[in-house]
């Protein structure tokens, strides 16, 4: 055994999941949460240095250097932070303290002659780093990773609703038998509704907020060592042009996070719309109006040979409501501190990337899923032609443009409750007091013919395009 064997690993994203969870490595790992403090350590000492006030300066190879130490890290940098905190090298004590422990890497790696080392951390409490860092991670997590397979998965919902968009099915509404559709079109209601998810993400992700104002939020550290810099102004260029994050004036020493929960509200708003679709795709391969293709050497039921289980939407539902939960969870409490700081959003912030690999593992799992699936048109057919009766909501409409009061009641005796057939209701057009042209029409009415202008409807999806 050994560290690393997924066999052994405590938790199933790190295990059975870990080839699914990844891409998020460099985004929700410890390493890359060290990477993202010192990218903000080092951008913080040249912002330092380019101000009039202070006397750092650092010259271009300098800058290079220090650049590259966020740019370059690598396993072996990770470490020697670990062992920073936890063992203490190179003359530093163990600090006991991740973000000091970041400090100190910086400061070990300067060059020989640098006099830069009194500026790390400057004035900064740990908040000011973190809270940079995990919005680093947190936005190139959503939209290298996240976002990529949301539109993946919109395009491909997309693409089905055009294929089948002429395909006629029978919809239900209460699990009845309903008006019918087409199958293409209930896809583009699914592609559109995900399209609007993901423009809320791409949004709440553009707003992300961040703060440099010390310890209690009043930037007193940096005023008493420079009273005549505009710390505000510098703080705000600094979030703002460096790091490319709105700016947020007024904190305590903690940020206040809501701009993070409107992103895990945002995200889990598209999770939501996958485990609707997660649902009524399990139901359509349940009725068999969708067939699933067979993986040669792969096994349904230990005792069932036969069994093609629609496992990728199971898996996915699950994985998206796990998802849900963390993201609701983390929403409601990173947005609370006791008075000006306390420590236990610490070590909840730390799940964000958990959160995320479960929504990973939920959208590769529905993508998988849609491409097995393959629509039987033959059994949708024969649902359709077996409920005649739905074909009442627009016999009875008909009736009542042509002035007919009782309409409804009339259709309703000859179908509620009944198993009826397309002769019992040419029997009903043969007694009604209607012109001849209206009885044609009437007749012509078929199940499979009465969509409306669901085939059209999917002609939105090109007009509103991608939210």
């Amino acid at each position: 055994m050994t560290d690393t064997d997924p066999l052994y690993a405590v938790s199933p994203l790190d295990g059975r999941y870990s080839g699914r969870t990844e891409p998020l490595s460099p985004y929700a790992s410890e390493a890359a949460l060290m990477r993202a403090r010192v990218r903000v350590e080092v951008e913080y000492l040249l912002a330092l240095a380019a101000l009039d006030a202070t006397p750092l300066e650092i010259d271009p190879d300098e800058r290079e250097h220090l650049r590259g130490l966020y740019e370059e890290f690598d396993e072996s940098d990770a470490r020697l932070i670990k062992t920073l905190e936890t063992e203490g090298h190179a003359g530093f004590d163990a600090t006991n303290h991740d973000v000091k422990a970041v400090e100190y890497f910086v400061r070990h790696r300067l060059s020989d002659d640098s006099d830069a080392s009194a500026w790390i951390h400057f004035g900064l409490t740990s908040e000011d780093v973190n809270n940079l860092a995990h919005r680093l991670l947190v936005r190139g997590a959503v939209e290298d990773v996240l976002l990529p397979e949301l539109y993946d998965l919109r395009d491909t919902l997309a693409e089905m609703a055009r294929e089948y968009r002429d395909l006629p099915m029978l919809a239900r509404t209460h699990g009845q038998p309903a008006t019918p559709t087409t199958f293409g079109k209930e896809l583009a209601v699914y592609a559109a509704r995900l399209g609007r998810a993901t423009g809320r993400i791409r949004r709440a992700t553009d707003d992300l907020r961040g703060k440099l104002g010390g310890a209690s939020g009043t930037y007193a550290a940096h005023v008493a060592a420079y009273p005549g810099v505009d710390w505000q102004e510098f703080a705000r260029e600094f979030v703002t042009d460096r790091l490319g994050f709105a700016f947020e004036p007024l904190t305590t020493q903690v940020n206040p996070c809501d701009d993070l929960a409107a992103l895990f509200d945002a995200v889990r708003g598209a999770n939501r719309v996958l485990l609707d679709l997660d649902l009524d795709v399990w139901l359509y391969v349940s009725d068999r109006y969708l067939g699933q293709e067979a993986v040669e050497g792969e096994t349904g039921s230990s005792t069932m040979p036969h069994k093609v289980n629609p496992i990728d939407f199971e898996n996915s539902e699950g994985n998206l409501s796990k998802a849900n939960a963390d993201l609701e969870f983390l929403a409601d409490y990173v947005t609370t501190s006791r008075l000006q700081r306390d420590l236990s959003d610490s070590t909840v912030k730390r799940n964000i990337g958990a959160a995320f690999a479960h929504c990973l593992i939920g959208y590769t799992k529905t993508a998988a899923g849609l491409e097995k699936v393959v629509p039987n048109e033959r059994v949708m057919r024969e649902a359709l032609e077996s409920t005649p009766e739905i074909i009442g909501e627009a016999v009875q409409t008909i009736l009542r443009r042509e002035g007919r009061e009782d309409a409804y009641e009339r259709v309703k005796e000859l179908t509620r409750g009944r198993q009826v057939t397309l002769a019992d209701f040419r029997e009903l057009f043969d007694e009604l007091d209607v012109d001849e042209g209206v009885r044609d029409e009437l007749r012509s009415l078929t199940p499979a013919g009465y969509t409306g202008v669901a085939s059209e409807l999917v002609d939105d999806l090109d007009r509103t395009g991608p939210n």
